[in-house]
């Protein structure tokens, strides 16, 4: 059985180190996000060979819409999914050519569908209003159609463990509802000779991967039909293009082996082979999958107190960073090691519970609480771990603080 790769702590404590010893990076500087770009690109290798090779994995942007990075993956051969007309250009901009980009958004403007239509951008409508402005744009512009223009289905699979990134319940923003308008949404298709594809997603993190491969069954299930209807009424079109999503989780935690891609695939291969058999080209929209474990985190521990028996740190990472963490602890967890003032990781038999609190003025401000730690002391640095993902691309103004360096390992091979 494969396993979820992890950046071992012994690579990030000798990264660390090593950037201790250039005192420029410090200058100025309280925290810190690293980038292991050769983990990345790991993760990034085995994702295309679990999939056939016509495969577009159109990497996630809203989960690490660093521009750096984004210009680095245009190399290795992959799209980007991008979900607002600020992303779109920043993909454009990165040097992504437009068969492979994606454009899903729940709330396209007219002008905004106009741009991507003018591009030739891959697009995926949300609703049967979206369906309409599409008609109307097609038949007044002189567009070129993109490679795939679908609908968003929500199968209506239900809620996975995380309300808040559950997009499949049987009420959802997202989509248009497979069991209230199944005759409705064949008739679309029907309707419009220009819809070739189909795009369905069911949730992030929190809906384990049966749960992924139900709802995409019942979407492979319904577009079989529409093809079947087309063929039937002698229509030209067909559905080609089948837009699976992404949202196969990630391991936070260091016992947890995860959810490795090459299983995730057998299981749909064995659930659902006409994925597979070549009658539709996949699309993937993998984000946290490909970003979450390729980074962490160090700040610097600036007080040390002791409240009412409870042992309190401030660090300069808080909710302006990890923003779901803080507001909804319940959901979210990340391991957290701690390093010394030059950079040497600091282990002992005997630890001490620590709640981590960071720099903001709200009451809510604490990434993590009651973590076991050895003694931490001022000018400590606080390593959290797996913040590739969701972090930066989620970064708060409050306060008006500014974000975290970021720096790629120097001893990568891959450049940035």
């Amino acid at each position: 059985m494969q396993k979820q790769e992890r950046i071992s702590l012994d690579r990030i404590a000798q990264i660390t180190w090593e950037a201790f010893k250039n005192e420029e990076l410090q200058k100025g500087e309280n925290a810190w996000v690293f980038y292991d770009i050769d983990f990345l690109q790991k993760r990034i290798e085995r994702l295309k060979a679990a999939f056939p090779a016509n495969t577009l994995h159109a990497i996630a942007m809203k989960a690490n819409p660093l521009t750096d990075i984004l210009n680095w993956m245009t190399a290795l051969d992959v799209g980007a999914e991008v979900a607002s007309l600020p992303e779109l250009k920043m993909a454009l901009d990165a040097g992504y050519t437009p068969n492979k980009i994606v454009f899903d958004s729940p709330c396209k403007t007219v002008d905004e569908i106009a741009f991507a239509l003018q591009k030739g951008i891959r697009l995926n409508a949300d609703s049967f209003e979206e369906l309409h402005r599409i008609d109307e744009l097609l038949k007044i512009g002189n567009y070129e159609q993109p490679p795939s223009l679908g609908l968003r289905i929500n199968p209506q699979t239900g809620t996975g463990q995380i309300t808040s990134t559950s997009v499949a319940g049987q009420v959802s923003k997202f989509g248009e509802p497979l069991k209230d308008f199944r005759e409705k949404i064949i008739d679309a298709y029907l309707q419009y000779n220009w819809l070739n594809a189909i795009h369905v997603h069911i949730g992030s993190q929190g809906c384990p991967p049966d749960m992924l491969v139900k709802g995409i069954g019942d979407v492979v299930a319904l577009a079989d039909e529409i093809n079947e209807a087309l063929e039937r009424n002698k229509m030209p079109n067909r559905i080609q293009t089948f837009d699976m999503g992404g949202g196969l989780p990630v391991t936070y935690h260091f016992n947890d082996s995860g959810n490795p891609i090459e299983d995730y695939q057998k299981q749909l291969q064995e659930a659902l082979p006409q994925l597979f058999d070549g009658r539709y080209q996949l699309i993937t929209e993998f984000g946290r999958h490909i970003h979450a474990n390729a980074a962490w985190a160090l700040s610097r521990v600036e007080y040390v107190k002791e409240v009412n028996g409870q042992a309190i740190l401030v660090n300069h990472l808080g909710a302006d960073f990890m923003l779901r963490e803080c507001y909804n602890p319940n959901d979210w967890h990340h391991e957290i090691s701690l390093v010394d003032a030059k950079g040497n990781l600091k282990t002992s038999n005997q630890t001490t519970n620590y709640h981590i609190a960071g720099p903001l003025c709200f009451a809510g401000d604490f990434i993590s609480r009651g973590v076991k730690l050895p003694k931490v002391e001022t000018g400590d640095y606080l390593i959290i771990h797996d913040v590739g993902a969701y972090t930066l691309g989620m970064w708060s103004r409050y306060n008006s603080r500014v974000e975290p360096r970021v720096i790629t390992d120097s001893n990568s091979k891959n450049k940035i």
